[in-house]
C-alpha cells in the first residue's frame, strides 16, 4: 500500500525543528512502514529568521524563506509545524494555519497554556486538529497516554517533574553543595539551561506543562492565572541539606489531582519527597510524569525532558497522527475541550504537611512562642530540628525547622503571619511543602 506524500511546513528550523528533519531522512521509509504505507512525510517548506546561517543539516536552499505566512499559505504544505516558541507570532501563524485548515503540530506549551482557548475554539470552529506531543516532557509520550491509553480511566492522580533544567540545578545543589548562582552556571555552561533561564526556574515551564495535562485529564481549559507557581530560585543548600537529615530530596513538583468534589488541584513548587520514592531519583535533565487512574492504578513515564530528536521524536508522532486524520474522518482530530464546569482548588484549601525553618535568635522560650502561636491556629507540630554549628557554638542566631501535620495552606499562612511579629525572629519564615504520594 502506498499514498501521496504529505506536505509539512516547518516554522522555526533550530534545534527541534533540525532534529525533525533528521528523523524524516534518515527514518522516513521506517515511518512508512510501520504505518502501512497510510504516512509519508516531505518537508516542502522551512521558515527561519536568517537565511545566511550555517546549519548542521543540507536542507535545500529552495525550501527556506523568512515569511512565516508563506508556511501556511504554500500549496504543498499539507501540515504546518510551529517550533517558534513565544505567544504573539506563534499565535497568528497556528491560528492562520487552522483557518486555512491546515492541522498544526506544536511543542509551544506557554501558546497552548496562555491562549490556547482562542485556538482550541478556532480548530473546533474549522475542525482542524491541534497536536501538541513535544509541548509537554520531551520526547516521553505522555499526551498519547493521558489522552489516548487511558481514555477509560479517570485520572486521579498526575506528579511530575517536567522541567530539565530545575532538576540539573537541585541534583548539584544536592550532591555537589553549590549554591544555586554556582549550580545555574554550570547548567548554562552544559547547554541545559538557556541564556535567559526565567521560564525554566521560576517555575512556568513546568507549570504550563501541567496546565496542558491538567486539560487533557479533566476536559476543561484552565485558567493559568489560577495556578499556584513557584521556583527554585530561593532554594538554598541549608534547606536541601536539612532536608536530606531528615530523608528527603527537593524537587521541583508539579501536580494534577482530582478531588472527590470533582475540582482539581494543580499547583507547582519545590517540594520535599522521601530518598525511598521512585521520582526522588529521577536526576540530571530527565524528566518523568506519574500518572494514576482508578483502572490502570499506578504508573510512571521516565526519559528526556528535552532534547533534539527526543523532542522531534514527539513531533514526528504528531505529524504522522495529523497525516492519518487528513485521511480519515474518524481518526483522531486532537485535543478539545469537552466540559464547561470544571473548577480548580484554590491554593489555600490545598493540604500537605510542612517544613518549615525559622531564623531565630538563640534565646529561651523561641520554640514555646513560636508553638504557641501554631496552637492557636490549630496546627500541630510532628518534631523539630535544630542542629548545632559545631564550628560556632556560641551563634547569637541559629536556624530552627518545625516539622507540621497536614493542615490547609491557609491556615499555615495565617500561622506564620502572626509568627513573624515576634521579636525573635531575623528573617522570614522558609515553607515547604512534604508531600506524600
Amino acid at each position: 500500500m502506498s499514498c501521496s506524500q504529505t506536505g509539512i511546513g516547518l516554522a522555526g528550523f533550530g534545534t527541534v525543528g533540525s532534529g525533525v528533519w533528521k528523523i524524516i531522512e534518515r527514518n522516513g521509509g521506517l515511518i512508512g512502514s510501520r504505518s502501512q504505507g497510510d504516512v509519508s512525510l516531505a518537508i516542502r517548506k522551512i521558515c527561519v529568521r536568517d537565511l545566511s546561517k550555517k546549519r548542521d543539516v543540507d536542507a535545500p536552499d529552495e525550501l527556506f524563506t523568512t515569511d512565516l505566512m508563506e508556511v501556511v499559505n504554500d500549496p504543498s504544505v499539507d501540515i504546518v509545524v510551529e517550533l517558534i516558541g513565544g505567544t504573539d507570532a506563534a499565535f497568528d501563524l497556528v491560528a492562520a494555519a487552522l483557518r486555512a485548515k491546515k492541522p498544526v503540530v506544536t511543542g509551544n506549551k506557554a501558546l497552548l497554556a496562555e491562549r490556547g482557548a482562542e485556538l482550541f475554539a478556532i480548530s473546533a470552529e474549522m475542525e482542524t486538529s491541534i497536536h501538541f506531543e513535544a509541548a509537554v516532557a520531551g520526547g516521553i509520550p505522555i499526551i498519547k497516554a493521558v489522552q489516548e491509553s487511558l481514555i477509560g480511566n479517570q485520572i486521579e492522580d498526575i506528579v511530575g517533574i517536567i522541567n530539565g533544567t530545575s532538576n540539573y540545578i537541585l541534583m548539584r545543589m544536592t550532591e555537589a553543595g553549590l549554591g544555586y548562582p554556582e549550580a545555574l552556571k554550570e547548567a548554562k555552561d552544559l547547554g541545559y539551561a538557556e541564556a535567559d533561564e526565567t521560564l525554566d526556574v521560576n517555575g512556568w515551564d513546568a507549570a504550563h506543562k501541567a496546565i496542558l495535562l491538567g486539560s487533557l485529564a479533566h476536559g476543561f481549559l484552565i485558567d493559568p492565572t489560577q495556578v499556584y507557581v513557584r521556583g527554585i530560585e530561593k532554594v538554598t543548600p541549608l534547606d536541601i541539606s536539612f532536608a536530606s537529615d531528615l530523608g528527603y530530596v527537593v524537587k521541583l513538583l508539579s501536580f494534577v489531582r482530582l478531588r472527590d468534589n470533582g475540582a482539581v488541584e494543580i499547583r507547582t513548587q519545590p517540594s520535599f519527597i522521601s530518598k525511598t520514592h521512585i521520582l526522588a531519583s529521577v536526576n540530571g535533565v530527565f524528566n518523568a510524569v506519574a500518572v494514576k487512574g482508578d483502572g490502570l492504578g499506578d504508573s510512571l513515564f521516565y526519559g528526556r525532558g528535552a532534547g533534539q530528536e527526543p523532542t522531534a521524536s514527539s513531533a514526528i508522532s504528531d505529524l504522522a497522527e495529523a497525516a492519518r486524520s487528513m485521511r480519515h474522518a474518524d481518526s483522531n482530530r486532537g485535543f478539545l475541550p469537552y466540559r464547561t464546569d470544571g473548577q480548580l482548588v484554590p491554593i489555600d484549601e490545598t493540604e500537605t504537611s510542612y517544613y518549615v525553618r525559622f531564623s531565630v535568635k538563640d534565646q529561651p522560650g523561641v520554640i514555646a512562642e513560636i508553638a504557641s502561636l501554631l496552637a492557636q491556629h490549630e496546627i500541630g507540630i510532628s518534631g523539630t530540628h535544630s542542629p548545632v554549628d559545631a564550628d560556632n557554638p556560641d551563634a547569637e542566631f541559629v536556624e530552627m525547622v518545625f516539622l507540621l501535620h497536614s493542615c490547609p495552606f491557609g491556615k499555615l499562612k495565617g500561622a506564620l503571619t502572626k509568627v513573624e511579629e515576634l521579636d525573635c525572629l531575623t528573617a522570614r519564615p522558609v515553607v515547604f511543602r512534604i508531600e506524600k504520594i
